[in-house]
């Protein structure tokens, strides 16, 4: 098997296509039709490889239940691929603040849902090895607790700023 699945996503038509077709590619798959449904399945174990992320759910909204999926420790790294035909600029840029890794618009290839989802799990699995802490000069960065400092003063970063950074520092 190549991983597990989460998929949250209140279309039940497209939630049963995406699950066939994940499936069929070898994945594992759970389907949660709510944002609660998700939240739950997100932290049962075993957790989660990936998480493909409806924006707009009928009770709780994707962008929220990133958000709260990145606070807590033990979810934060779960890669979450938003899915949602919510594709003007502003959508995109709020997914990536709110901690997405990736951003794809309805209606989209289903074959490239698949190839984005293990181009991530590639770049997950290569990190899994890399140290905690990565120092540059007068700059340190803690991956695990999503932290930077200059000189030993802490430096605020957006999720997205964070990911960015420690990209860059990690090449």
């Amino acid at each position: 098997m190549l991983g597990l699945v989460l998929v949250i996503e209140d279309e039940v038509d497209l939630a049963t296509t995406l699950e066939y077709n994940l499936k069929s590619d070898g994945f594992q798959v759970r389907v949660a039709h709510t944002g609660r449904q998700g939240m739950l399945s997100a932290t049962t174990d075993p957790l989660p490889d990936v998480i493909v992320l409806d924006l707009m759910l009928p009770d709780l909204s994707g962008t929220e239940i990133c958000r709260r999926l990145r606070e807590a420790e033990r979810t934060r790294d779960i890669p979450v691929i938003m899915c949602t035909a919510k594709g003007e600029e502003i959508d995109r840029v709020v997914g990536f603040e709110v901690g997405a890794d990736d951003y794809i618009v309805k209606p989209y290839s289903v074959r490239e849902l698949l190839l984005r989802i293990r181009a991530l799990l590639r770049r997950v699995h290569r990190v899994e090895g890399e140290p905690s802490v990565i120092r540059f000069g007068r700059l340190k960065i803690d991956r695990d607790a999503h932290r930077a400092w200059v000189d030993e003063a802490e430096i605020g970063l957006t999720a997205l700023e964070f990911r960015l950074l420690h990209a860059f520092l990690s090449r």
